[in-house]
């Protein structure tokens, strides 16, 4: 081998190490979500609770520019079903993690009727 291919060979190894390696892992926990046997809080409040997740986490991409947009209740009740799904397999929010207790308390509201209170 000369030296231009074991400068290749050696780049071709860093770049895949570097990819490989560098992938993202939403999971911030290895507690598993999905199938909780505790009974979810029915009075968990929109305002105080869930609001805030969604600023803290979604706004960045789901402020109106992407769909869909979760800046309001509406918006945020009308895509229930989605969000839940999404939070739960841990493939939202891109490029961020929740923490389990986020995810139960949203799983928790959804189930419970995603009130606005």
């Amino acid at each position: 081998m000369n030296t231009i291919s074991k400068i290749k060979y050696i780049l071709a190894i860093l770049v895949f190490s570097i990819t490989f390696f560098s992938c993202e892992n939403n999971v911030e926990e290895e507690t598993p979500i999905i199938g909780r046997d505790e009974p979810c809080d029915p009075d968990i409040s929109f305002v105080a609770k869930i609001k805030p997740i969604i600023d803290g986490s979604c706004i960045r991409c789901h402020g109106g520019s992407q769909a869909p947009d979760l800046r309001t209740y509406a918006g945020i009740s009308n895509n229930a079903a989605r969000i839940k799904t999404q939070v739960v397999n841990r493939t939202m929010p891109q490029g961020g993690s929740l923490t389990n207790e986020q995810i139960e308390l949203i799983r928790c509201w959804i189930e419970n009727g995603a009130l606005n209170n």
